[in-house]
C-alpha cells in the first residue's frame, strides 16, 4: 500500500512539471499573456472565487442582480475603485460552495463600491454674468444698459432669471448698502465714475466684469443677500412693471415680467414671502386669463403651500376660492382647498366679502 501511495505521488509531481513546462512554452510563444496576467494580479488577490456568466442555472438571474447603467444616476470620474468593500472575509466571497447568497453580497458590494468612486455630490452656487451691455440714447440723456443673467452653477439651470441695469441703478444700490452694513462693505470695491471713455468698448466690458465680481461678493455675505434692499434690487422693476400691464389687460406681456421675478426670487433662495405670493398670485391670474387653466392651478397650489403656516395672509381667501374654482374646471380634488376655506370660516372670516386675486393685485403696493 505504502508503495502505491509512493507512486502516485511521483506521478503527479511529474505531472505537474510537465504542466508547467508547457505553460512556459506557451507564454514565450504568445508573451501578451504574461503581460495579462501581470495587469490581472492585483485584482486576482481580491477575488478569490468565480463570476460565471454563462448558462448555469444558479446565475440566470444576474441581469436582475447588476440593474442596466443607464438606470443609474451619477457624476461620472477616472478615479479607481475603492478597495474597502473587496477586502472583506473569504467566507462572504463569491463561490460556488457559497450558493447563490454569497454571490448576491459580492455583486452588491461591487456595485456600492463602484458608485461611491463614480458619485460626486456637486453643490450649487449662484453666478453673475455680464452678457449683453447696450448704449442707448433718449432724448439728449445717453447711458449703457448692462444686462445680467443669475445662474444655478452644479447643473443644467433651464430657467435662469435675468436683470437690465444701468451704472446708476447700481451706484444707488451700493450708497444704500453702504449706509446699512458698514462694516461689511468696507472691502467691496464698486467701479468708479469715469469723466471720459464712458462708452468706449473697454470701459464696459471692463465694468461688466466688476458688475459680476460686484454682485458676487454682496452675495457672498449672509447680512446683505437677505436684506430687502439687495433681494428687491433684482425683481422689484418686473413686479411694477408686471402689475401695470396686469392693470390694462396686457396679461400676454405681464406674464413676461411675473415669470421673470418668480424666477429670480428662485435663485436668490426665496426669503421674501410677501413678494413671493403677490408673484404667484399675479402667475395664476394671468395663467387664467389667458385659458391656460392647469398652469394656473399649480401656480396657485404652490402660493397656498407657501401660506400652511400663516392664516393671517390677506392673500390667503382669495387663492383657496380661486383654487377651488380651478380645480373644478381641471376636475382635480378639490376637498382639501374647501376644508381649508371652512376652517378659516369657523375663525371668523367674512368669505362673502373678500376680494378676488386680480383686485388684490392691483391695488398692491410693492414699496
Amino acid at each position: 500500500m505504502a508503495s502505491k501511495i509512493l507512486h502516485r505521488i511521483r506521478r503527479t509531481i511529474v505531472k505537474e512539471g510537465n504542466e508547467e513546462g508547457t505553460q512556459q512554452e506557451k507564454t514565450e510563444e504568445f508573451p501578451e499573456i504574461s503581460e495579462l496576467v501581470d495587469d490581472m494580479e492585483g485584482l486576482s488577490t481580491h477575488l478569490s472565487g468565480k463570476l460565471s456568466f454563462g448558462s448555469d442555472p444558479l446565475y440566470s438571474n444576474i441581469e436582475e442582480m447588476c440593474p442596466e447603467e443607464e438606470d443609474m444616476v451619477f457624476v461620472e470620474h477616472e478615479d479607481d475603485y475603492d478597495d474597502e468593500s473587496l477586502n472583506e472575509p473569504r467566507n462572504e466571497a463569491c463561490s460556488f460552495q457559497g450558493g447563490i447568497s454569497s454571490c448576491n453580497l459580492l455583486t452588491r458590494q461591487l456595485q456600492e463600491s463602484w458608485k461611491k468612486s463614480r458619485i460626486r455630490i456637486v453643490q450649487e452656487k449662484l453666478c453673475f454674468e455680464a452678457t449683453q451691455a447696450s448704449v442707448v440714447q433718449e432724448g439728449s440723456s445717453r447711458y449703457v444698459l448692462y444686462t445680467v443673467h443669475l445662474i444655478k452653477s452644479g447643473r443644467f439651470d433651464r430657467n435662469p432669471g435675468s436683470i437690465t441695469r444701468r451704472y446708476s441703478d447700481f451706484e444707488k444700490l451700493n450708497r444704500l448698502l453702504r449706509k446699512l452694513f458698514k462694516s461689511h462693505m468696507a472691502d467691496i470695491t464698486f467701479p468708479r465714475k469715469k469723466l471720459h471713455k464712458n462708452f468706449a468698448s473697454d470701459t464696459i466690458a471692463g465694468r461688466s466684469r466688476a458688475f459680476e465680481q460686484y454682485l458676487s461678493h454682496l452675495y457672498s455675505v449672509p447680512e446683505i443677500r437677505c436684506s430687502p434692499v439687495f433681494l428687491q434690487f433684482f425683481y422689484l422693476p418686473d413686479l411694477t412693471t408686471g402689475q401695470e400691464l396686469l392693470r390694462s389687460g396686457h396679461y400676454k406681456e405681464a406674464m413676461g415680467n411675473w415669470s421673470n421675478a418668480f424666477h429670480l426670487q428662485d435663485k436668490l433662495g426665496g426669503r421674501d414671502l410677501d413678494h413671493q405670493i403677490v408673484t404667484l398670485a399675479a402667475l395664476t391670474v394671468c395663467s387664467q386669463e389667458l385659458d391656460r387653466l392647469k398652469e394656473a392651478q399649480e401656480y396657485c397650489e404652490r402660493a397656498l403651500q407657501l401660506l400652511e403656516k400663516h392664516d393671517q395672509h390677506p392673500f390667503l381667501g382669495p387663492l383657496l376660492q380661486s383654487n377651488i374654482r380651478l380645480c373644478w374646471k381641471i376636475t382635480k380634488d378639490k376637498r382639501q382647498s374647501e376644508a381649508w376655506l371652512q376652517q378659516l370660516q369657523d375663525n371668523g372670516l367674512e368669505i362673502s366679502n373678500l376680494p378676488s386675486l386680480k383686485e388684490l393685485l392691483i391695488k398692491e403696493q410693492f414699496v
